[in-house]
């Protein structure tokens, strides 16, 4: 959501933006939709104020005696003219808000233009892993080890899933604690968030209406429009929808565990069975509500915690910073933090950092009540701590030995219980 003066007066700003994300959107006629909407408004405000001056007559006329009949017709054809322009309203918004409410938020200056291929490797940590052996996958090595039960996740949920059993759900378990462990350190507060969410949170996180259709929605006759938690960030944006915070209670900083579920049964490229995609991951996930002058701060704040989860795990990984054409919807900037998965030969997005600016705090009508009296959106970012199924087969194959074993990294055998995995 945006301000339709601020379109309206950097109208090529905006659409130098929607061309940075190959966002296709036709300005000029969402904001003709808009200048029609409103002028049907004036016509019908108007009509409605000759209607109630036509009542006061009748209701003198009718007392006086006088013939009412032309004055009752005139009531009617009032009545009739404000119902066409009604519906002519009402069809004229439902245009105008299809375009409006499903354009992605704004970019920032440095965001390169294009589609992922334009994506730019800004920094690695560590070299990456060279084996004096063959490697293997992570898939053989939760088979051998007994850590990841595919056929009987499938047996049970259908492809894209999978159970973590004995060292492999205490292995899993263990870098949760790691990332809660870190954030409550560094003084973000726990949540542990509802799975089931209202329509209204995948809007004001900018997901709806444009990409309802990742999403598991609950059955309609149970929950009207309820789904299941794509990524904590979503309800973690809301809570403090249609709240006016004061300016001394910012920053607030929030982080939750989730499972996430999302609509992506996973590739059918060798490289990607296992665990790279799936229907249903654990990840936590980092959000800050700032005031707009604190954004690069937070920003800054964001990105160097996510990296220092990863570093303590002692994992060779890349910084991207994504062009335009490969952010979320709401966000204005993201960069992500690529982990190199030996047996794929690639790298694959374990943590977002992004900010949304005022995107989201505008759908969600969660302002801040400045100390010099005004009102303003706040700016939300997020970043995830860590999504574990990238993280999980990370560690497997980056840390694997030739006899088969699996060293743990040191910071996570306190929540172990062993050094090795065998």
């Amino acid at each position: 959501m945006f301000d339709i003066k601020d379109i309206k007066n950097r109208k090529e700003y905006y659409k130098e933006c929607f061309a940075k994300r190959e966002y296709e959107v036709d300005l000029d006629e969402m904001l003709a939709l808009y200048d029609k909407a409103i002028k049907l408004k004036q016509e019908k405000e108007n009509l409605l104020a000759q209607k109630n001056k036509g009542a006061k007559e009748f209701e003198i006329a009718k007392r006086n005696g006088q013939n009412i009949t032309d004055l009752q017709q005139k009531m009617r054809d009032n009545t009739r003219q404000v119902a066409e322009i009604t519906k002519e309203y009402n069809k004229i918004m439902d245009e105008f808000n299809e375009i409006y409410f499903a354009l992605p938020n704004i970019v920032t200056e440095n965001t390169p233009a294009g589609g992922k291929q334009n994506n730019k490797i800004l920094r690695e940590y560590k070299e990456k892993p060279i084996f004096n052996f063959k490697p293997k996958t992570h898939i053989e090595i939760c088979k051998n080890l007994g850590l990841i039960d595919y056929e009987r996740a499938i047996k049970i949920a259908g492809e894209g899933n999978w159970i973590y059993s004995g060292f492999g759900a205490r292995l899993e378990w263990a870098i949760l604690n790691f990332c809660i462990n870190e954030h409550l350190a560094d003084g973000f507060e726990f949540k542990l968030l509802p799975h089931i969410l209202k329509y209204e949170c995948g809007f004001g996180a900018g997901q709806f209406p444009k990409f309802a259709n990742e999403d598991y929605f609950i059955d309609k006759k149970f929950l009207p429009n309820n789904f299941l938690l794509p990524t904590a960030e979503t309800a973690l944006v809301n809570l403090h929808r249609d709240e006016i915070l004061k300016e001394e209670e910012l920053p607030k900083k929030y982080f939750a565990y989730t499972p996430c579920f999302r609509i992506e049964a996973g590739s059918n490229r060798p490289e990607e069975k296992g665990m790279i995609r799936g229907h249903q991951f654990n990840k936590v996930e980092m959000v800050e509500y700032v005031l707009p002058e604190d954004n690069e701060r937070a920003w800054n704040e964001l990105l160097s915690k996510a990296e220092r989860i990863v570093q303590k795990l002692g994992l060779h990984y890349r910084i991207v910073q994504l062009a335009g054409g490969d952010y979320a919807h709401g966000m204005a900037q993201t960069w992500d933090i690529e982990i190199y998965i030996p047996s794929m030969n690639k790298y694959t997005e374990v943590s977002s950092i992004s900010t949304a600016l005022d995107y989201q705090a505008r759908r969600t009508n969660t302002r801040v009540l400045r100390k010099d009296g005004h009102k303003e959106f706040v700016y939300t970012l997020n970043a995830s701590g860590i999504a574990t199924s990238r993280i999980f087969p990370a560690i497997l194959e980056q840390y694997q030995n030739a006899d088969g074993t699996v060293t743990v990294p040191d910071v996570l055998v306190p929540f172990l219980g062993c050094k090795t995995l065998k």
